[in-house]
């Protein structure tokens, strides 16, 4: 009688390879929802966390199934090869995160102009819910912001105001940086003025849009003396909040805000760019803050020196025209 071998079956490998499979489903839906859906940045985080967690548990069953095909040829080496290769993804975000962390600076809010930053047109709210932040950015972190980048500097750009505005929206069009100019402390006109429009004077005349004068009274008819009051009201000064002076812009600025993301996990940042009239040059400044947590990883740098590098770019490129 032939004596037939049965090659045993490695569980741990086939277990291993359907947690990996799970880890992997359910960080690619949890990316696509927060890149293109609801899923808001904190509860991206858990998920990442969790898929983290399951393929982690995966690694050793599948080093388990090599184990037992390499001693007692047991099937589920394909299996296990698999699981590691559907884990991988999982723990290389994880290792990145953690890796950017310790090495980046504790930072989430970056300026070109640390002595006088620029102000938010619409103060960015949103819900931390477990990624805890600072109210405010304290000169500590402007001290670590200058150690940390200190090529990230503002440029000054010598030429027409509105052709700067234009290299601007169309570099940040190519950035993927929504910058919206509704809401902007002022209008960059076609002319190619960044000053305000003129305002109004007591006289009526002197500048665009004044009220007209009162109609003149036809001769012979008597002119109507409206009666006095007995007590004259006293003008007092109207009380100005503070979020009006927060967002408070100086004249002659175009202050531009909008939003971007990164490109793999989509992570959410606020920018702010201000255009500001100097004499015969244009000073622009920008400003990247995380929309979530107190640390950006390091993104914020890179959205922000990019931005700056193509502007470079296109300011030269029109220079040349």
């Amino acid at each position: 009688m032939a004596v037939r071998f049965v090659r045993p079956v490695s569980s741990s490998a086939y277990g291993a390879r359907r947690l990996a499979l799970g880890a992997f489903l359910l960080l690619l839906i949890a990316m696509l929802a927060h890149r293109f859906g609801p899923l808001q940045t904190p509860q991206f985080v858990a998920v990442m966390l969790l898929s983290a967690a399951i393929a982690l548990l995966s690694v050793p069953l599948a080093l388990t199934g090599l184990m037992r095909l390499w001693s007692i040829g047991a099937r589920g080496g394909i299996a296990s090869v698999q699981a590691l290769l559907l884990a991988t993804p999982s723990l290389l975000i994880l290792a990145f995160g953690i890796w950017r962390f310790e090495t980046a600076p504790k930072l989430f809010d970056l300026t070109t102009d640390m002595a006088d930053p620029p102000v938010w047109v619409r103060v960015p709210e949103a819900e931390q819910i477990f990624l805890p932040r600072p109210m405010f950015v304290t000169s500590k972190d402007r001290d670590l912001q200058k150690r940390a980048y200190p090529a990230l500097t503002g440029r000054r750009y010598e030429g027409a105001p509105d052709r700067v505005f234009e290299a601007v929206m169309k570099v940040a069009k190519a950035e993927a940086i929504s910058l919206k100019t509704d809401g902007a402390a002022r209008a960059a006109s076609p002319g190619g003025s960044l000053a305000p429009a003129p305002a109004r004077t007591a006289g009526g005349n002197a500048s665009e849009g004044a009220d007209p004068p009162p109609a003149e009274a036809s001769a012979g008819e008597p002119r109507a003396t409206p009666p006095l009051p007995s007590i004259v009201p006293v003008p007092l000064p109207r009380p100005i909040s503070q979020e009006v002076l927060a967002t408070a812009q100086p004249m002659g600025d175009v202050v531009l805000q909008g939003a971007t993301r990164t490109l793999v996990l989509g992570l959410p940042f606020d920018v702010l760019v201000r255009l500001r009239e100097e004499e015969e040059t244009v000073l622009v400044d920008i400003r990247v803050a995380a929309r979530y947590g107190a640390h950006d990883l390091g993104f914020g740098a890179g959205i922000a020196d990019r931005f700056l590098r193509a502007l470079d770019a296109e300011m030269l490129g029109i220079a040349a025209e």
